[in-house]
């Protein structure tokens, strides 16, 4: 796999600083059930890295000790380290809000198959993969049978009531572009989701978030073996806005890997770009627990566009639309 990163160091990113903090998003391993074009993570069935009970443990400290709102468990699968669901039952006794990174087929996974009620029972809420209505597009970044294993997931997932209007259960659906492209208007597509997949499959859900593939790890050693990588920075570059800084989720998240190493977000997580403090650099979580992180700089590089590109592009999807 080719290394991004020396390229995007190269790309001059505006400054930013961070604000108050609210989400601690916590990478639980990259070992995953499934291998996709666009994941920015590198995950598969074949990665061993996995998060331990004693960093687990940190990162509820954490949280309680910094009375976070939220935390937000990704991956890989998040749902296959032996201390998810653990950790999803002690963040939700402290009133925290819990958000699954969830690709849906997990769901049909050998071992897996009481998951989705436990995340109804816990309220946790349901953040889904979902690239495409369309079964050729899931296919071509995910792999055969992937689309109707994803429309199984959300059909148990709705007659569990998520996606329901008064259900209190919240499923999110994540779309990426096929390729080396920004993403369309996140309201108008999330129309045409609703309406092929309510229409042919009955499926329902609450919003669709829409991502920019970063040009990092898969995609990025992707676009460098197709001759595109260049050109896609150029786009990403010349379709930045300014009025997107503010609204970047590095300003009021932190993520740990699974180690327990600190980040400024994931993507420099996947980067190995650490968070810095002052003259300190690869910062474990056990050594913040009281640290005040406020106005401290993000680490930013040219991968950083793919952030502020467009209507924009966080982890709750479009930067200008979510805060309409």
């Amino acid at each position: 796999m080719h290394d991004t990163l020396p390229l995007l160091e190269k790309i001059p990113f505006p400054a930013i600083r961070r604000g108050r903090l609210d989400t601690l998003q916590v990478n639980v391993g990259y070992r995953c059930n499934q291998s996709c074009v666009h994941c920015h993570v590198g995950a598969s069935p074949h990665r061993t890295e996995e998060m331990s009970g004693e960093v687990a443990d940190v990162a509820l400290a954490f949280l309680e000790r910094r009375r976070l709102s939220t935390l937000d468990i990704t991956g890989g699968a998040p749902e296959l380290n032996p201390h998810f669901r653990r950790m999803v039952r002690a963040a939700r006794a402290m009133g925290v809000r819990v958000i699954d990174r969830c690709n849906l087929t997990i769901l049909e996974v050998e071992g897996q198959e009481d998951l989705a009620a436990f995340l109804a029972r816990e309220q946790v809420e349901i953040v889904a993969s979902m690239p495409c209505y369309l079964e050729d597009n899931v296919t071509r970044q995910r792999g055969k049978g992937v689309f109707d294993a994803s429309i199984r997931g959300l059909q148990r997932l709705n007659a569990l009531g998520y996606g329901r209007d008064g259900s209190g259960l919240t499923l999110n659906l994540v779309y990426n572009p096929q390729g080396p492209s920004l993403p369309p208007p996140q309201a108008a597509l999330e129309a045409d989701y609703k309406r092929v997949l309510g229409d042919n499959h009955g499926v329902a859900f609450n919003r669709l978030y829409t991502l920019a593939n970063m040009p990092i790890q898969r995609f990025g050693s992707t676009l460098i073996s197709k001759g595109e990588f260049d050109s896609y920075l150029d786009t990403l570059r010349h379709a930045h806005l300014d009025a997107n800084l503010d609204g970047v989720m590095c300003r009021n998240l932190i993520s740990i890997d699974w180690r327990g190493f600190v980040y400024d977000c994931d993507f420099n997580q996947m980067l190995d770009l650490p968070l810095k403090r002052g003259a300190q650099d690869r910062l474990h979580l056990s050594e913040l627990l009281d640290d005040d992180l406020n106005d401290n700089p993000i680490r930013v590089a040219g991968h950083c566009f793919g952030c502020t590109a467009g209507q924009g592009s966080s982890c709750g999807g479009a930067l200008k639309e979510a805060a309409e």
